[in-house]
C-alpha cells in the first residue's frame, strides 16, 4: 500500500484521508457549500520594459519606431552562433540559408544598446542563456519604471512572474549536440538544461527580485507574449496576486532556428541584398517574415493596489480573448474565424463596443496568406469604423521583424504607448498595399497623431492559437 510520511510517522493514504475527513467535517454526508464567489478586479499597467532590434529600452525603441527606423539587417557568420563548429561547416551552413536577413538586438555599451557584459558574460551568469538575459533586462526596466521592489514578505508573496518564450535556446542545443558527434559528452555543461528551459526566464526574474507569487511560463508559439500577459491579468483578477511581471522573450537568431524556418518557407528571401525592405506587412511585395529577437515585459497591477501606492498608470487591461483555429498547423482558415473569435471575446469581456476601438496593432507578419486573412478578419469585425477610416491599424513588424515568443508582449507595449502618447505607429515598407484594401480601409503608412482611448493587440501562433489584448485609458476613479 502507498504510504505518506509525516514527521517520524507513516500513515497509509486511506488512513490519512479518513483522518482528514474526520477532523474537517463532523458530518461527511453534508454537501459542501459552493466555493467563494470571486469578484473580478481591475488590472492596470504600471511599468514597461523592452529589448528590441530598435534598441534597448522603451524610450529608444518607441522613438525609433515612430520615426520610421528599421531594426532589420543582413546576417553575418557570427550571427549563426556556431563557434563550436569549424569554419568550413560555418561557411557551408551560411551559404545554404535561403534567408539572410534578421532583426537583431544591437549590443554594446552605448545608451540604447544591450550590454552583454552586464547580462550575459559575468561569472554569475553561466546558467543564463540569451533569451533569459533579454527577459532580465526588460524586467529590470519595467520594475524600475513601476518603482515596485517589494521588501515586505506579504508583498513578495503577492507579486508573481509570467514570462514565456517560443523556442528557448536552440543554439545551446546545437552546440551540445556537437559534443555527441565529437564523442566529448563529458564536456557537456551542467547548466545545459537550466539554460534551455523556457520557464527559466520567469524563474530568474523571480529569484533576482524575491518574487514569491505565481511563477508561470506560457509557450504558445508566436502568441506566447500575449498569452503570458493575459494569463497574468487573470491571476490578478482571480486574486492569486496583486502584481505580476509579465511578457515574452526570444533569442532565435542562430543557424538551426533560421534553417528550420527557411525549410518551412516562412522567411523572406527576396530582399537579402536590401534587408531593411524585407519585412513588409500588408504589402503586395511581401514574401515571408523576418526573424527577430528581444523581449517585452509589463508590470501589471490591481487598480486599487496601484492607486494606494501612488503608482503611475499607463493604461487598463480591459479585455483578453483567446481562440483556436482547429484548422491547420501553420495556416489560418481563410475566413479568419479564429482571429474574429479572439477579438470578439476580448471586446465582449471589456464591456466596450467595437466602434470604441481606436487603434489595432495587427499580428501581420509579412506573409502572403496570414496578412490578408487578418485584414479580412479586422474588416469583418470592425466593419463601419474600418471602412470609414475611423479605425487606425498597423503592423509594427515592418520595423522590428517577427519576435516570435516576444512579439505579443512587445506589440502590447506598443499599443499601451499609442494610448499614452496619442500616436498610432506606422507600417514600415508598405509601398503597394494589398488589393484587398481601399481608401477607407488602409493600414497606416505613416505614424499618426490622434486621440487613442482604446487599443487592441493581436497575436496568432502555429497550431492555430490566437490571443487578443484590449487596453484602454483610465481615469483616477
Amino acid at each position: 500500500m502507498s504510504m505518506l510520511f509525516y514527521g517520524s510517522r507513516r500513515l497509509s493514504i486511506s488512513r490519512s484521508f479518513y483522518f482528514y475527513r474526520t477532523i474537517s467535517s463532523s458530518s461527511p454526508s453534508t454537501p459542501f457549500p459552493p466555493p467563494p464567489t470571486v469578484s473580478s478586479r481591475r488590472v492596470v499597467v504600471t511599468g514597461l520594459g523592452m529589448v528590441t532590434p530598435l534598441g534597448c529600452g522603451v524610450d529608444k525603441t518607441w522613438k525609433n519606431l515612430i520615426e520610421g527606423k528599421c531594426g532589420v539587417r543582413g546576417l553575418c557568420l557570427e550571427d549563426l552562433k556556431m563557434s563550436a563548429f569549424d569554419k568550413e561547416t560555418q561557411l557551408s551552413t551560411f551559404d545554404q540559408l535561403s534567408s539572410k536577413v534578421a532583426a537583431i538586438v544591437p549590443t554594446g555599451t552605448n545608451p540604447g544598446e544591450f550590454n552583454q557584459d552586464i547580462w550575459l558574460n559575468s561569472k554569475d551568469n553561466r546558467s543564463i542563456a540569451r533569451f533569459i538575459a533579454y527577459a532580465l533586462c526588460a524586467a529590470d526596466e519595467a520594475l524600475k519604471d513601476s518603482n515596485w521592489f517589494p521588501t515586505e514578505q506579504e508583498d513578495k508573496e503577492r507579486t508573481g512572474v509570467s514570462i514565456g518564450g517560443g523556442t528557448g535556446s536552440i543554439s545551446d542545443i546545437l552546440d551540445s549536440a556537437q559534443l555527441i558527434c565529437e564523442k566529448r559528452l563529458r564536456r557537456l555543461s551542467p547548466f545545459f538544461i537550466p539554460r534551455i528551459l523556457i520557464n527559466m526566464a520567469s524563474g530568474h526574474v523571480s529569484m533576482k527580485y524575491g518574487l514569491q507569487g505565481p511563477n508561470h511560463a506560457a509557450v504558445t508559439a508566436c502568441a506566447t507574449g500575449a498569452h503570458s500577459i493575459g494569463d497574468a491579468v487573470r491571476m490578478i483578477q482571480f486574486g492569486d496576486a496583486d502584481v505580476m511581471v509579465a511578457g515574452g522573450t526570444e533569442s532565435s537568431i542562430d543557424a538551426l532556428s533560421i534553417a528550420g524556418f527557411c525549410r518551412s518557407r516562412a522567411l523572406s528571401t527576396k530582399y537579402n541584398s536590401t534587408p531593411q525592405e524585407a519585412s513588409r506587412p500588408f504589402d503586395t511585395g511581401r514574401d515571408g517574415f523576418v526573424i527577430g529577437e528581444g523581449s517585452g515585459v509589463l508590470v501589471l497591477e490591481e487598480f486599487e493596489h496601484a492607486k494606494n501606492r501612488g503608482a503611475k498608470v499607463y493604461a487598463e487591461v480591459r479585455g483578453y480573448g483567446m481562440s483556436g483555429d482547429a484548422y491547420h498547423i501553420t495556416q489560418p482558415p481563410s475566413d479568419g474565424r479564429g482571429a474574429i473569435l479572439a477579438m470578439t471575446h476580448a471586446i465582449r469581456q471589456s464591456g466596450l463596443h467595437p466602434s470604441e476601438v481606436d487603434y489595432i496593432n495587427a499580428h501581420a507578419t509579412s506573409t502572403s496568406l496570414g496578412d490578408a486573412i487578418e485584414a479580412t478578419a479586422i474588416k469583418t469585425m470592425f466593419f463601419d469604423p474600418a471602412i470609414s477610416s475611423a479605425l487606425a491599424f498597423s503592423s509594427t513588424k515592418g520595423a522590428v521583424g517577427h519576435l516570435l515568443g516576444a512579439a505579443g508582449a512587445v506589440e502590447a507595449i506598443f499599443a499601451v504607448l499609442a494610448i499614452q502618447h496619442g500616436i498610432a505607429p506606422l507600417t514600415l515598407n508598405l509601398t503597394k498595399p494589398d488589393p484587398l484594401f481601399s481608401d477607407g480601409f488602409m493600414p497606416l503608412t505613416a505614424s499618426k497623431e490622434m486621440p487613442i482611448r482604446v487599443a487592441m493587440s493581436n497575436s496568432f501562433g502555429f497550431g492555430g492559437t490566437n490571443a487578443s489584448l484590449l487596453f484602454s485609458s483610465t481615469g483616477s476613479d
